[in-house]
């Protein structure tokens, strides 16, 4: 009779992309609007950053809630300027690292803290003018 031979197809390695064990990722996109004017601050060696408070509401009425997120930015040159100009109200998409950090304060209570470091940011509106001054983000203010 006819016998069939089988062979194990030859094992292939899988290819190694790292060397380094896999980093664990936390990223938070958020949608809001600056609750103030960004500033820059100096961190060291002539490094600078951006930072600015992003505001972000869900529901309505009585039942609104606003979060409030504290985001710094690394960003250099023309998008630095671009960020620096931006007035209180206006509505940002921001992609960011996020690590939460806890700590004890100074009168021994724990407390957490969630750092965020923007990767990316998209101006999605202005705030409206009405007068020639930017209108304070009220009810309809926040997203």
């Amino acid at each position: 009779m006819f016998a069939q031979t089988f062979r194990a197809a030859p094992r292939m390695s899988t290819r190694a992309f790292s060397t380094t064990p896999r980093a664990a990722l936390a990223r938070m996109s958020i949608v809001g609007r600056l609750g103030s004017a960004p500033e820059e601050i100096n961190v060291a060696n002539d490094r600078t950053l951006v930072r600015y408070v992003l505001g972000s509401s869900i529901g309505k009425g009585e039942d609104r809630r606003t979060s409030w997120f504290r985001v710094a930015s690394f960003t250099v040159g023309p998008q630095r300027d671009f960020l620096l100009s931006l007035p209180k109200g206006s509505l940002l998409y921001v992609d960011a690292d996020a690590r939460m950090d806890t700590f004890t304060d100074n009168d021994g209570n724990k407390r957490s803290n969630l750092s965020l470091i923007a990767k990316s940011f998209e101006v999605l509106s202005r705030p409206r003018v009405e007068n020639g001054e930017a209108s304070e983000a009220g009810d309809e203010g926040l997203v």
